[in-house]
């Protein structure tokens, strides 16, 4: 790989939340530059500093957030990218980018890159198999962007089913494969 490659990483309000730690930690072990931009459930459920200590860099969060240096931040995050990375997406992000909605800053960064986007799926099995879900997957696909598929697994709920994020070494290849 020639230069340091720039990673965009979405992370969503899932519990798989826990992984993305894990994703940014091997990301950055392995060369690339990782920049992180919450969505604000996201920080309900793990606190920004966690994936600035791991990435060494600045986490995004709101899209009217007060720059440190004056710039249109979802569009020089897009431009910056060589691969955008969701991981965790739950269905809520899935829907929003399937649908053109640009309410947050990482719906925005979506939508103004021309980086390859990589989504991963996290969620409760009923909510992944659900038609709206799958229309918006399908429909994403058709747009170009690519999905890693979520494994079967131990879910929150206790129960075993589709819709745990997949394994981080998949993630990781994929990623590779995607630069």
């Amino acid at each position: 790989m020639a230069g340091k490659k720039n990673i965009i990483l979405g992370v969503t309000a899932s519990i798989a939340i826990y992984k993305a730690c894990d994703i940014v930690r091997r990301l950055t072990s392995e060369g690339f530059s990782v920049t992180v931009v919450m969505t604000g459930e996201a920080e309900e459920l793990i606190r920004p500093l966690v994936f600035q200590s791991l990435s060494g860099n600045r986490v995004y969060r709101g899209l009217f957030d007060e720059p440190d240096n004056w710039e249109v931040e979802h569009v020089s995050l897009a431009r910056k990218a060589d691969l955008v990375l969701i991981a965790p997406a739950t269905a809520n992000i899935i829907a929003k980018i399937a649908c053109g909605i640009c309410d947050d800053l990482l719906t925005c960064v979506v939508c103004a890159t021309k980086a390859p986007v990589l989504i991963c799926p996290a969620m409760h099995e009923n909510m992944y198999k659900n038609k709206i879900t799958q229309e918006n997957i399908k429909r994403l696909k058709s747009f170009g962007y690519r999905l890693i598929e979520p494994k079967v697994g131990r879910l929150v709920c206790g129960a075993v089913g589709i819709g745990c994020l997949a394994e981080v070494e998949t993630i990781i290849k994929e990623v590779k494969k995607n630069l």
